[in-house]
């Protein structure tokens, strides 16, 4: 009996070493694979790239407009910019420049996602609009990497799509039975760092979410310390079209934009 209990508490710890080292191909789930010319997918949108602190050179999409306010795009764990194409044309129809950014290893770019890297990427992205008025977006795990962003260049509004509190609590809906908080390298500190953000924020989330629940977004909204909106979309999941390109979503982003703009 002692022996086989020996051997359970082994191949316990044996695993939580796996996924202490192989944790970060759970989350980051990049899509690696080079996105055509942004002209082809997106009306007179363009190719345009910048260079990271850490020397990387990172694609993106650019779409001009006439508003003047830009809507700086952070995508979720998955995918890469040309998933959220749908979301960039629906903006640009309102008139907003987008620059839609691709992380480290996602799109055909270089390197390998971690916080770090994704806030050098977000820092880089944000560098190459200059002295825009600039409204962030971020979706899911971008909501975090924005909300760090914010705290050191701030924007004019904060739009937060299906934000969790930290990374920790997300990991904990999908791996209730995990130490995740434990063992998370990458923490995503939502709604500490919100705490800090004056912007103006709108928090936009699904009923139906089940990878990051309603609960958890609310709780971002409650902890932001400046203006808060939220926008319930009834009946969205995570990944349905009406929390990448539906109306109240690009409504809420085109009003948000309507209140920060320039005199």
């Amino acid at each position: 009996m002692a022996r086989t209990a020996l051997v359970i508490v082994a191949v316990l710890v044996l695993l939580l070493g796996l996924l202490w080292i192989f944790q970060r191909r759970l989350i980051y789930l990049p899509d690696g694979t080079r996105v055509p010319p942004a002209g082809q997918v997106i009306p007179g949108a363009r190719d345009v790239s910048f260079t990271t602190g850490d020397g990387l050179t990172l694609g993106a999409w650019y779409v001009p407009g006439d508003h003047d306010v830009t809507v700086l795009v952070a995508g979720g764990n998955a995918g890469n910019r040309l998933h959220r194409a749908p979301l960039a044309r629906a903006l640009a129809a309102r008139g907003l420049p987008v620059l839609l950014m691709d992380y480290r290893g996602y799109g055909g770019n270089p390197g390998t996602p971690t916080e770090e890297g994704l806030r050098l990427d977000a820092l880089a992205a944000r560098a190459f609009l200059g002295d825009a008025r600039v409204v962030y977006f971020g979706e899911s795990l971008g909501a975090g990497v924005v909300t760090g962003l914010a705290r050191e260049r701030p924007p004019a509004g904060l739009v937060l799509r299906s934000p969790f509190t930290d990374l920790a609590a997300a990991g904990q809906e999908a791996y209730p039975f995990l130490p995740v908080r434990a063992l998370l390298r990458d923490r995503f500190p939502v709604s500490e760092r919100i705490a800090d953000v004056r912007a103006p924020v709108v928090v936009v989330y699904g009923t139906a979410d089940t990878i990051v629940p309603p609960r958890l977004s609310k709780a971002v909204a409650k902890a932001a310390a400046g203006p808060v909106t939220t926008v319930e979309v009834p009946g969205a999941g995570h990944n349905d079209l009406a929390l990448l390109a539906g109306h109240e979503l690009i409504g809420a982003v085109a009003e948000l934009a309507g209140r920060v703009r320039g005199p």
